[in-house]
C-alpha cells in the first residue's frame, strides 16, 4: 500500500552532456538550448529521514532547492518512493 509524505528538495544538478536544441537555426552553441536536470529529495517517515533521486525533464522547468514535493513511498518498504514532479514553465 502507498502513503504519502512531503518531501523537500535538497539538490539539483544540471545535465549538460544532455543539450537538448529547441531553435532550428542557431548563432552559437547554446542558442536555445534547454537541459533536463537531477533531483535529490529527502523525506521522512517515522523519524527515520530517506532519500531519493529523480531524473526531470528540459520541458518541465527548472526545481529549486528548498521546493516541497509530494512522495509516495511503499508502507512496507519506505525507501522504494515515487516522486511526482509536475512544474511546467
Amino acid at each position: 500500500m502507498e502513503k504519502k509524505a512531503t518531501g523537500t528538495i535538497v539538490s539539483v544538478k544540471k545535465q549538460w552532456w544532455l543539450k537538448i536544441n529547441t531553435k532550428s537555426f542557431r548563432t552559437h552553441a547554446f542558442d536555445g538550448a534547454i537541459f533536463p536536470h537531477i533531483i535529490k529529495v529527502e523525506y521522512t517517515v517515522d523519524n527515520k529521514a530517506y532519500t531519493k533521486k529523480k531524473w526531470v525533464s528540459a520541458y518541465k522547468g527548472v526545481p529549486t532547492v528548498g521546493e516541497s514535493i509530494s512522495v509516495y513511498y511503499n508502507e512496507k518498504k519506505p525507501q522504494k518512493a515515487k516522486i511526482n514532479y509536475e512544474y511546467y514553465k
